[in-house]
């Protein structure tokens, strides 16, 4: 029997499958579309995903190589996650083999076994003490034995560090003979009791009505907009349905927008559920993100929370998706390929056929369109849960008042009042660092990243100038290059800045700052936050790091210090942005007992946008912005894709966009009335960046099937264009930003 040709999936740019033979050795049997195999690539080797196998090749017979190795004996990936790489490779642009890539953990790319292998054990030899004369004068070790021995089925050696285990330690006890090291297959862990740890919360009316909406949809495709008010107790009704999906005997996969909320998102659902959890984020090491993987898809992990990636974890048993935040710009991927986790767990939940919920109190446009068109349930959750109100939020108008580090005297007294209550204050400034700005007073220099179209912002405590484009860093002048003089001034508010003032003006009390700069090492998050859950008064200053998800009782007062940044931008999305921000970072207050207060400081308080949010919430806003959205052609009542480009030289970049937009027109329809429109090319609005210049060619459809039948031969055309390999380029489908 011949051995077919195989159509093989490899991580390269290139939007093709490369032919292979098999290899000799290979069981036939084992040749399923999802196993991996190692080929020869040039002078390279690669880890490829078999996607077909065929009986004949295109390619000359003497040409065809023979595949190295088969490495998996079943597929990697259950059928509906095979099928949602290929689908997405297909909708976002992007190459297959680039696609799986993405899908898969990264000692999975490097030829690592997908089923687990024998691991290493460490445990107490039997007979042996922790009283050991030996180990008198040795407390490390003396504690390194005394943890086996609470373990008597042994340590995996993956874990040592969990335990504050030294191998040092170990290996000298080894040498004594009091431990010893076995080799084993690490068994998936068999529940054994009730699902239940805690006792849940009772649900109100509006709750039940959303949870048991949810439920009616168990074991089909059934999408739910969640749509609740901050505090309205949305994570409850997640976790009842996680219950349900649990006695099921079902997994849950749960999507959260950020690392930071991660921990803490796990530490409430480790007190509610006997269940194992696996959480999956960037910042795991690759064995880490490997074992949760293999956890996941051995069905051992009930439940599985994670940021973007996770998405494409598989379940042995899927029972139901959750988004949560869905509104979220995280759930965007920025580079390679170019997908947003919400939008594929729609599509994942329809091929899984499991319920999906998207829970947000600031609901995308996006979503509540779709939910107006019939394609999601809407589920309103009005009030708060349990005794809580809604927070009154009021529109500070700080026009021809003095500022002192972003803060008016008003907001000064009222931060006073609310500590000396004995509770706790939130101010809030998207904008972290000391001054955004450096100037120098006597001729106006301002202080200008060298790689881009960008001001570098001061940030004080590390002595430095940086830019948060491209993180170019240097210490700041002494005196002005330009004219030599010393009156350098920062210029603007930063959290730093805030920070610093308000340790100044109310010294008896805790200011904490939590911004990228002050949560960098880990475990420093989670000390902050548990430093405030103490409930003592105290003040906490930050970026919108602070706006989502958690949960401060004993906040009663958020200021918001610059409400007017999102009213004038350029981008499209930018106010819808502000009023999600604005109205995420309100819900911080009064989330128990104590009623909360919002004061938004603004030089535009009579701005309709800020009145209409502040006195008739976001839905209205949102009803007038899908309103005006729909007037002006823009998304979601039209499909857009974004090609980028950037070069050392401006004009390479725009030659080559320009090149692009001549393939497009014969594309894009009637000359008069084409069904895509292609605009551009331009330059992006921040024209030079970490040293590149950069420009953008925009195509808009009123149509998504116009525009997708443009783009596949579209694509396949400009990697033929002469300057697609002098330039950098991508596509991005469905652009959250234009910038």
């Amino acid at each position: 029997m011949s051995l077919p040709i195989l159509r093989i999936a490899l991580p390269s740019p290139l939007r093709r499958l490369f032919d292979y033979r098999a290899p000799r050795a290979a069981d036939p049997a084992h040749l399923q579309p999802g196993v991996r195999l190692r080929v020869p690539f040039g002078r390279r080797e690669l880890i490829g995903v078999l996607v077909a196998t065929a009986e004949h090749s295109e390619i000359d017979a003497e040409r065809l190589r023979d595949a190295i190795a088969l490495l998996d004996t079943r597929p990697l990936l259950p059928p509906a996650l095979f099928e949602l790489c290929l689908w997405s490779a297909i909708y976002y642009q992007h190459s297959l083999g680039d696609t799986f890539a993405w899908a898969l953990p990264n000692l999975l790319r490097q030829g690592e076994p997908a089923e687990r292998v024998e691991e290493r054990f460490w445990q107490i030899v039997p007979g042996a003490r922790a009283d050991d004369p030996r180990l008198a004068r040795a407390p490390r070790q003396r504690m390194a034995l005394t943890t086996l021995a609470q373990h008597p089925h042994g340590i995996n050696q993956n874990l040592l560090e969990q335990f504050q285990l030294s191998r040092d330690s170990l290996k000298i006890l080894h040498d004594k003979g009091l431990v010893q090291v076995t080799r084993r297959l690490p068994r998936p862990a068999e529940h054994h009791g009730a699902w239940l740890i805690q006792p849940e919360l009772v649900l109100n009316e509006e709750q039940r009505s959303a949870f048991e909406a949810v439920r009616a949809g168990f074991g089909r495709f059934h999408p739910c907009l969640l749509a609740g008010v901050t505090g309205s107790g949305k994570t409850e009704i997640y976790l009842q349905l996680i219950r349900e999906t649990l006695e099921a005997g079902k997994q849950a996969l749960v999507l959260i927008p950020e690392i930071n909320l991660g921990p803490q998102t796990l530490k409430r659902f480790a007190r509610r559920f006997n269940a194992r959890i696996a959480l999956l984020h960037s910042a795991l090491t690759d064995r880490e993100r490997l074992e949760a993987w293999q956890s996941a898809r051995e069905g051992s992990a009930q439940i599985v929370i994670g940021t973007r990636s996770a998405l494409f974890t598989p379940l042995k048993a899927p029972g139901l998706i959750i988004v949560d935040e869905e509104h979220d710009a995280s759930y965007k991927q920025q580079e390679g390929l170019r997908y947003h986790a919400r939008d594929l767990a729609v599509m994942r939940a329809r091929l899984e056929r499991v319920p999906l919920l998207l829970g947000s109190a600031t609901p995308s446009l996006e979503s509540l369109h779709n939910a107006e068109q019939g394609r999601y349930a809407l589920l309103r959750l009005n009030q708060r849960a349990g005794q809580a109100r809604t927070p009154r939020l009021e529109r500070l108008d700080v026009r021809s008042r003095p500022l002192d580090s972003g803060l008016s005297p008003p907001l000064q007294r009222l931060i006073g009042e609310t500590l000396a209550a004995g509770q706790q204050v939130l101010v809030f400034l998207n904008r972290r660092g000391f001054a955004p700005s450096l100037l120098c007073h006597d001729c106006g220099w301002l202080a200008q990243c060298p790689r881009c179209d960008a001001r570098m912002t001061l940030h004080q405590r590390s002595g430095e100038l940086r830019c948060h484009h491209c993180d170019h860093r240097e210490a700041p002048p002494t005196d002005c290059p330009q004219c030599k003089h010393v009156d350098l001034r920062p210029v603007g508010v930063g959290t730093e800045r805030s920070e610093e003032r308000l340790r100044l003006l109310f010294p008896d009390y805790p200011v904490l700052r939590i911004d990228r700069d002050t949560t960098a090492r880990k475990g420093s998050l989670e000390a902050l936050l548990a430093q405030v859950q103490q409930g003592e008064p105290c003040i906490l200053v930050g970026t919108q790091m602070l706006a989502k998800g958690h949960h401060f009782p004993r906040v009663t007062l958020v200021a918001i210090l610059d409400a007017d940044g999102g009213l004038f931008s350029a981008d499209f999305r930018a106010s819808e942005r502000m009023a999600q921000l604005i109205v995420q970072v309100a819900g911080r207050a009064g989330r128990a007992e104590e009623p909360g207060r919002v004061v938004i400081q603004t030089h535009l308080a009579d701005h309709p946008l800020l009145v209409q949010l502040t006195e008739q919430g976001y839905f209205a806003f949102a009803e007038q912005a899908l309103a005006e959205r729909r007037a002006a052609g823009l998304p979601p009542f039209a499909h857009l894709a974004l090609l980028r480009a950037d070069a050392l030289q401006p004009q390479q970049a725009e030659q080559f966009l320009e090149d692009a937009a001549q393939l497009a027109y014969p594309l894009a329809g009637d000359e008069q009335q084409p069904s895509v429109q292609v605009l551009g090319p331009v330059p992006a609005p921040m024209e030079r960046r970490a040293g590149r210049y950069r420009a953008q060619l925009l195509l808009q459809a009123s149509s998504r099937a116009e525009l997708h039948r443009l783009l596949g031969p579209w694509v396949l055309a400009l990697e033929s264009l002469p300057g697609s390999r002098t330039v950098r380029w991508s596509l991005d489908v469905d652009p959250v930003d234009l910038f």
